[in-house]
């Protein structure tokens, strides 16, 4: 039994390697010039060079100059990180002004064609933003919001996806608690915000934590909606870096991946609750 687990832990371990394998490339090449960078990955974008690419273990001589220029000399970095925020963080908000009432209205409410409504978002949910991205653009022209931070967070707060999530945390609230505060006199407004909101906060975090990861990560919205380039989230940022700042999208990169990953840290015990509670029936 003990070799078992030492075997399942070993084959765990490769797959995280990987993962590990591509952050140590992204730290060391933040710490590298751009001499040492272009020197080891050059002949991967020179079709005609006769040698190789390679990687150090280490740099050979480690340096803070690209995180100074890309925080002293690079004001478009900037300029697009706080664009992304903006888009992030006001998708988030209404997802959870429209996403959580919409949910407990799924999960609780009884209404003539709610099955079907809900049947609807679920098949939403499922097609590929190619599948819409024609849709959304005449829709957003027809508004006149193409070429502005609207276009990418108004689809983004009507997502279905949220509301999908949302709605099965609901569903592990205790229908007895709902008939008790029905007798005390509550309405609908104050069960949902005193009873649906506390005992479904695990899947809204979940919701709001995987929605940042999506919006953070956009990319295919932003080129299709966006043609300014003042506009543009920082996910755009890094395929315009060009080969002679090679270190810079190294740091870029690393910087851009922070607040994804602490997110994830900060919200993976509400994703753990929230899958557990989608599973719980009364």
């Amino acid at each position: 039994m003990k070799r078992n687990r030492v075997y399942l832990a070993v084959l765990l371990c490769l797959p995280a390697l990987a993962v590990w394998g591509v952050l140590w490339f992204m730290g060391t090449g933040a710490l590298m010039g751009p001499r040492e960078v272009t020197d080891c990955l050059g002949p991967a974008f020179n079709s005609g060079a006769q040698s190789f690419a390679q990687w150090p273990l280490l740099p050979d001589a480690p340096t803070l100059e690209p995180l100074v220029r890309l925080l002293l000399d690079s004001p478009e970095f900037f300029v697009l990180f706080w664009n992304t925020c903006f888009q992030v963080f006001a998708q988030l908000a209404g997802q959870l002004l429209v996403g959580a009432p919409a949910a407990w209205a799924f999960s609780r409410l009884r209404f003539p064609g709610r099955r079907f409504l809900f049947g609807v978002y679920i098949v939403l949910m499922l097609l590929p933003f190619q599948v819409t991205m024609v849709p959304h653009y005449l829709v957003l022209d027809w508004l006149g919001l193409i070429d502005t931070p609207w276009s990418i967070i108004w689809p983004g707060v009507f997502s279905t996806f949220p509301v999908f999530i949302m709605a099965k945390g609901f569903d592990a609230v205790p229908r007895s608690m709902l008939e008790a505060a029905a007798l005390d006199g509550a309405g609908y407004g104050r069960t949902f915000f005193y009873i649906g909101l506390p005992l479904g906060m695990p899947g809204i975090l979940s919701a709001l934590v995987l929605g940042f990861l999506e919006g953070w990560n956009a990319v295919e919205q932003p080129m299709t909606f966006l043609k300014n380039p003042s506009n543009w989230p920082l996910s755009l940022y890094l395929p315009q870096v060009a080969e002679s700042e090679l270190s810079l999208a190294m740091v870029s990169g690393l910087i851009a991946l922070t607040p994804a990953v602490l997110i994830f840290l900060f919200g993976q015990k509400y994703l753990e609750l929230g899958i557990q509670a989608s599973g719980l029936k009364e």
